[in-house]
């Protein structure tokens, strides 16, 4: 079983299952998946020509850190323990610690999934703490609604994927917000937050317990308020004199962060870089894949061999790089698509994935849920980029049809 690594998993992802057990394979380990979503995992495991496959699949509330030790004793040591689930981190940081193997602080996870967590210990450590409550009903609401500044920022206290994120500018629409929301999801904490200004960037980081790098990151546009859509990403490769990369990195270290990959998000304000939230792993959306080309396949393997106890040997990549998001304006069905696509792109690569197809029925959130496919471009040649990057998104956006 030394030979055998464990993935913790929900619901399947592409980074998990064209990313991660792909480098696992490669590596020699044999993966065994823990989810409570079996029945899914065995079906989209039942495709041919899949990039790998797990050893095992078992069924497990993944959720819950007695569940999973309880099935650990049935099973002989593994190497390493291993989860890219926002959800999960904090359960398998804890499976880690239990087995005595590579992990992260549990502490930290929690801290970093749990928005309200994050900014009661940012508060605490006195570093770059904004003005914030958490509250899960009318009541609560009530008893905050006079002190909120406005504008202000309303989101799910663990939410993901910018889903039922949104500026609000006055009480009457934080209000309306929120009636709207607990209709839907009744006693869902929600965070409100002061709102601050300024453009977003990310820092992107691996580490393996005793060493962190900074990878670089990534300038993000957002779509207007009131909605927080990622659009568009251009890769910065950060160097040391960066503007704003030392305070970013002083902050993620003090809060914790350290093993294995993770995606932080920031606003660099007039006053400097403040922290929005911590996604304590690697970066989603298709830009994980995107530096994993970069580094000529080797962010899976990195992050994985620092699970497994073995020091980082990942070079951060220097190539200009951009993500683009075509995003659905309108709920309907998919008419028109547009096929996948890769070409060269100077010394790098250009790539098209479309992430929706002919017949899906599409309801708009507001939130990469409404992404009908991502173009993935790099190259040592920036304007390459840029020239590539304008002439496939006009060829793109010609060829969807949502009605």
């Amino acid at each position: 079983m030394r030979d055998t690594v464990l993935f913790l998993a929900h619901v399947p992802t592409e980074a998990l299952n064209r990313g991660f057990l792909p480098a696992a394979q490669s590596m020699g380990l044999k993966v065994i998946l823990l989810t409570d979503q079996a029945a899914t995992h065995h079906h989209y495991f039942s495709q041919p020509d899949l990039p790998a496959y797990p050893e095992q699949i078992l069924q497990c509330d993944v959720f819950n850190p007695l569940s999973v030790l309880d099935l650990l004793s049935e099973l002989p040591a593994p190497v390493g323990v291993f989860s890219n689930s926002d959800h999960l981190q904090t359960v398998t940081a804890l499976a880690a610690a239990y087995l005595n193997l590579p992990g992260k602080d549990w502490q930290t996870c929690y801290r970093a999934k749990n928005k309200a967590a994050m900014r009661q210990y940012l508060k605490a450590l006195d570093d770059g703490a904004c003005w914030f409550r958490a509250v899960n009903d009318q009541t609560s609401l009530g008893k905050v609604i006079d002190d909120v500044p406005f504008p202000c920022i309303a989101k799910p206290r663990e939410g993901v994927a910018s889903l039922n994120v949104r500026r609000l500018d006055n009480a009457a629409q934080l209000q309306s917000f929120c009636d709207q929301f607990w209709q839907e999801q009744p006693g869902q904490p929600l965070l409100l937050e002061e709102f601050l200004s300024g453009p977003v960037h990310t820092l992107e980081t691996i580490g393996d317990g005793n060493s962190l790098i900074a990878l670089g990151g990534f300038e993000v546009r957002l779509s207007e308020p009131p909605h927080f859509v990622e659009l568009e990403a251009s890769w910065v490769p950060y160097q040391p004199d960066s503007p704003h990369l030392q305070e970013m990195f002083r902050q993620v270290r003090r809060f914790g962060v350290g093993l294995g990959a993770c995606h932080s998000e920031f606003v660099i304000t007039d006053n400097g870089p403040r922290l929005i939230e911590i996604n304590y792993r690697t970066v989603g959306d298709g830009r994980e894949f995107l530096l994993d080309r970069m580094t000529n396949h080797g962010l899976f393997h990195a992050i994985l061999q620092a699970h497994v106890g073995n020091p980082l040997e990942l070079s951060p990549p220097t190539q200009a790089a951009q993500i683009r998001y075509l995003s659905a304006s309108t709920s309907g069905r998919v008419r028109r698509s547009a096929p996948e696509r890769r070409e060269p792109c100077g010394d790098g690569i250009a790539e098209f994935e479309p992430l929706r197809k002919v017949g899906d029925d599409l309801r708009l959130t507001h939130s990469n849920k409404d992404y009908l496919g991502v173009l993935r471009l790099f190259s040592s040649d920036p304007s390459r980029v840029k020239d590539t990057l304008a002439e496939w998104t006009t060829d793109l956006e010609a060829e969807w049809e949502i009605g």
